[in-house]
């Protein structure tokens, strides 16, 4: 009875061992550091500064100097009657995407730098138009920021769509930090939400202030070029250029003041102070902040099947270091960062097609896919 209780011990003994090298097996082939390089799929862009694809797999790119890029079938098609573009500094003609429904109603948005409207300069608009053998038409200003300015700083814009199809858009405080974004009565420095028709939804959290900019979702931004959807919680995300340092990144939430220029991580580009404070009650505090800044622009949340290992993570690009960052998050937190392809040149924007591939838009270069080596 003793010799077959030592048996019986030492094959449930060998059992677990086995059982634990197998899961250590497991687990070691779950941790493959996959390596990832980029295939140049549209050459020869200047500033790339948005893109959106359609439903038949071809691609617009918007150009900042004013042209939008049809790319289909390896070939580059200018439209026509794409609206005046301001170019002025930072701004120009800038994102660019297709409404969720595109298939049904044929809407395409773009953000830009328009001098409609009273005073010299300019400031961000919003329009949408459908497409007739590579014309823009149909035409609609859904909105257009008052307080034009000859400023060439902080236009913002990204353009996002939920999933109720309610729009959201960026507009930067327009180089007038001391005013615009703590002032709900004036445009810049605000993430706004609108109807697909640019009505303005009677929800929105300021339609019942007196003299306030009903369009307005969250204000206390600086210049968020960084708007999408999480995808795994449908919570609206951002991140924004600071100053010197400061860079951050935010979970949006309707009414809430972000705290620029009040708070904030980062420093006058003299090196000298502009607050003493980087929290204040009433003010959110970033997810996220950068020390040194990167210069963020275009970001998106990893899904896609095709990167297994990037499940959930943010890519953000980097305009200062010339790389793509990888964020790795934990309960909406980030808890690692990595260098992706570094010195490929200025990263504009970077977005999940519809194929479940990543594509990124490098300035002086063109849009480039991120695929596997293995």
């Amino acid at each position: 009875m003793k010799n077959l209780q030592c048996l019986l011990f030492f094959s449930i003994t060998t059992l677990f061992s086995c059982a634990q090298q197998v899961e250590s097996e497991i687990k070691a082939v779950s941790n493959l550091d996959i390596q990832y390089t980029t295939e140049l799929v549209v050459p020869e862009l200047n500033i790339p500064w948005g893109m959106t694809f359609l439903p038949d797999g071809s691609l617009l790119i918007t150009e900042k100097t004013g042209e939008i890029i049809h790319y289909k079938n390896g070939q580059k098609i200018s439209l026509e009657n794409v609206p005046e573009v301001y170019v002025r500094g930072q701004g120009g003609l800038l994102d660019i995407i297709a409404h969720p429904d595109y298939e049904s109603n044929g809407w395409i948005y773009i953000s830009y730098s328009s001098s409609k409207g009273e005073g010299k300069g300019g400031n961000t608009a919003i329009m949408r138009f459908k497409l007739d053998n590579n014309k823009l038409v149909e035409k609609e200003l859904l909105y257009k920021a008052e307080g034009n300015t000859k400023k060439g700083q902080h236009w913002g814009s990204r353009i996002v769509f939920d999933n109720e199809s309610f729009l959201y858009f960026s507009i930067g405080d327009r180089g007038n930090r001391d005013v615009n974004p703590q002032d709900l009565t004036k445009d810049c420095g605000k993430i706004y939400r609108l109807h697909d028709d640019g009505t303005i939804p009677t929800d929105n959290p300021f339609v019942n202030e007196e003299n306030a900019k009903t369009a307005i979702f969250s204000y206390g931004h600086r210049n968020p070029q960084g708007l999408t959807l999480n995808p795994f919680t449908g919570a609206l995300w951002n991140h924004e250029h600071g100053p010197k340092g400061g860079d951050e990144i935010n979970i949006i939430k309707g009414g809430t003041n972000y705290g620029w220029p009040v708070i904030s991580y980062g420093i006058n580009y003299d090196g000298t102070a502009f607050t003493e404070i980087t929290e204040k009650e009433g003010m959110e505090q970033p997810v996220f902040y950068w020390v040194p800044s990167i210069a963020p622009s275009g970001m998106t949340f990893v899904s896609s099947e095709n990167y297994p290992h990037w499940e959930g993570n943010i890519l953000v690009g980097s305009l200062k270091f010339e790389y793509l960052e990888r964020l790795i998050l934990e309960n909406d937190k980030v808890i690692k960062r990595e260098k992706l392809f570094e010195d490929i040149g200025r990263v504009r924007h970077v977005i999940q097609g519809p194929d479940g591939y990543l594509y990124i838009a490098v300035e002086e270069k063109g849009i480039y896919k991120i695929i596997s080596k293995n």
